[in-house]
């Protein structure tokens, strides 16, 4: 058997350091392709291009038209071919950040991923979640390695939007109910291979930096200020998911929340508002008890999440629907099949009302007594 664990070679974090950074920069040469969208350039973007050409960079910027497909891919590597560029710099959220490294990737050259949101755990693994130019998902794109370096200011964090935030905590929080169960089937990780006690150690320490932290760096982002708690839960969302989802593995949450990618419905919602109603729903097909199922129940409700289908924007879909989505979730080329036990289209479309029914059930009892009270 073997075993595997992956990680970028230097991950740094902490209040200030984007402006901080030639001294971790220059190593990878003075000529960065700078990839961001047109708001993150706006926010940030702008004042970084104009640190880094005071430290002497000849910076190739590029808008990102905002989505990791194939076509962008192509699109950017070509300028960057043609810039003779050193390094690609991702700057953004993570469909950027999995551009710049599928373009890195093509040009044979390092990459910095410099996140802007801890929103998913996209900065720090070999991989690239490829969508179709509709933002349909594609396919996973593997690399041979991870980031070179991983850059997150935390200050650039607290001024995003708290919805972003509270989307990588529940992105986060999937990490590792996919990784127990990936561990439990002896399945392959996101790397190939079995899991290393590592691996499956960060993601049990990212749930619980979650549940202590949460809702303290939720209140901190409202009002865009840096504290230790905001802190440790950038990390947990940043490196610890990052780390503990590669290297633990994913399973039925993230599949789920690729099944319910191609429902038109639910674009306008973020990865991790989907993810979570996968986790609810991986949670349902394990037919875990109610205490364990209510522990991760309340929190994705404490925190505003999607817990029934209307918030999906699905409260009318059709059961065929549903199929659909959970035969998507099932595809060959998902992570269904690293859970302990078979499952059907059929069995996540059940599931998916499940999760639905018991919210309900749930919502409308706590109404009535808080409304006896």
């Amino acid at each position: 058997m073997v075993e595997e664990f992956g990680s970028p070679s230097s991950y740094i974090q902490g209040k200030g350091v984007l402006f901080e950074s030639d001294k971790y920069l220059q190593d990878f040469g003075k000529k960065p392709l700078l990839l961001a969208g047109n708001t993150v350039y706006k926010i940030v973007g702008q004042k970084f291009e104009e640190y880094l050409q005071d430290n002497g960079y000849d910076v190739t910027r590029v808008q990102f038209n905002g989505e990791s497909s194939t076509n962008e891919v192509d699109r950017v590597t070509a300028i960057g071919k043609e810039n003779n560029v050193s390094v690609i710099y991702g700057l953004g959220g993570g469909k950027t950040v999995d551009t710049a490294k599928a373009i890195a990737d093509n040009l044979h050259l390092p990459v910095v991923i410099m996140p802007t949101l801890a929103s998913n755990d996209a900065p720090c693994s070999r991989l690239s979640v490829i969508y179709t130019d509709d933002g349909g998902f594609d396919h996973y794109r593997f690399y041979n390695q991870n980031p070179d370096l991983v850059l997150v200011d935390t200050q650039v964090i607290a001024g995003g939007p708290v919805r972003m935030l509270i989307s990588g905590i529940a992105d986060a929080l999937a990490t590792n109910v996919e990784a127990q169960a990936v561990a439990k089937a002896n399945s392959d990780t996101m790397l190939g291979e079995k899991q290393t006690l590592v691996g499956n150690a960060i993601a049990q320490k990212c749930e619980d930096t979650l549940f202590d932290y949460s809702h303290l760096a939720v209140a901190a982002a409202q009002d865009h200020v840096v504290t230790p708690a905001l802190a440790k839960i950038v990390e947990a969302n940043t490196l610890m998911s990052g780390l503990g989802f590669e290297s633990g593995g994913l399973s039925g949450a993230h599949a789920i929340h690729d099944g319910l990618t191609i429902l038109e419905e639910t674009h306008d919602l973020t990865h991790g508002e989907k993810v979570a109603y996968g986790t609810l729903t991986q949670l349902m097909l394990e037919g875990a008890d109610e205490e364990r199922y209510n522990k991760y129940f309340q929190f994705i409700l404490s925190l505003g999440l999607p817990t029934t289908l209307a918030d999906l924007h699905l409260e009318n879909v059709s059961d065929e629907k549903l199929l659909k989505a959970g035969e998507a979730a099932c595809s060959e080329q998902d992570t269904m099949d690293r859970l302990p036990f078979a499952v059907t289209p059929d069995d996540v479309a059940q599931a998916f009302r499940a999760v639905d029914a018991y919210s309900k059930q749930f919502l409308s009892t706590h109404r009535c007594h808080h409304s006896r009270m």
